[in-house]
């Protein structure tokens, strides 16, 4: 066997979560699925965020975020909210009463079992991505409800995609459902609304 089929990256399993942040008088959020303990001791947490993403800037100047983990009772509007709209031209936390840890980012009040606060300690330029390596300065538990997995979300959280069940010829993104419509997809395609690779895209079947 020979070759590399990026649909094996699709069995990697992940959470789903929220990460948010604060600089310069500013909220934001979004939705990741790249959350890990890395190491004990010292206890370190790595966050991969694309560089793409407005958060991505905010979280290197502020040096901190939060970590909201998604159970299972989110809907789709939480993902509509924190990943299909970017944090430079609209207000995520528009029509909410904002609670803040405290390292001053706020949290998500709703739809979340547990959280973290993350202090940036070493970064890494992946390329398409930042590698932030972070130290936990605090955290709680909220619920015993069960954490919203990548598998979970798109099993029974994710609308189907309308155009994929016209059979339209194209490509779906397996993060956030946009379609990309033509017989091949860009090897250097971006997903608009996630800012995810060609890699997490498959073909309309």
């Amino acid at each position: 066997m020979t070759g590399f089929d990026t649909k094996a990256l699709q069995k990697i399993t992940y959470g789903l979560f929220v990460i948010t942040c604060s600089y310069d008088g500013k909220d934001n959020g979004m939705i990741c699925n790249t959350v890990a303990q890395v190491a004990s001791d010292p206890m370190r947490i790595a966050v991969s965020i694309n560089k793409a993403n407005f958060s991505h800037d905010m979280i290197k100047n502020a040096g901190t975020m939060n970590v909201c983990m998604l159970t299972e009772e989110a809907p789709f509007e939480v993902f509509t909210r924190f990943g299909f709209q970017s944090g430079k031209n609209a207000d995520k936390f528009a029509g909410e009463q904002v609670f803040r840890s405290a390292n001053g980012a706020p949290l998500l009040t709703k739809f979340i079992n547990s959280f973290m606060s993350l202090k940036v300690v070493d970064y890494t330029d992946l390329g398409s991505h930042g590698l932030f390596i972070c130290e936990p300065t605090d955290s709680a538990v909220m619920s015993d409800k069960p954490s919203m997995s990548y598998a979970y979300y798109h099993s029974n959280v994710k609308p189907k995609p309308q155009a994929a069940e016209k059979k339209v010829k194209g490509y779906v993104c397996n993060i956030c459902g946009y379609i990309y419509e033509g017989e091949t997809l860009p090897e250097d395609f971006i997903c608009p609304l996630c800012k995810h690779p060609a890699s997490d895209f498959s073909p309309i079947e």
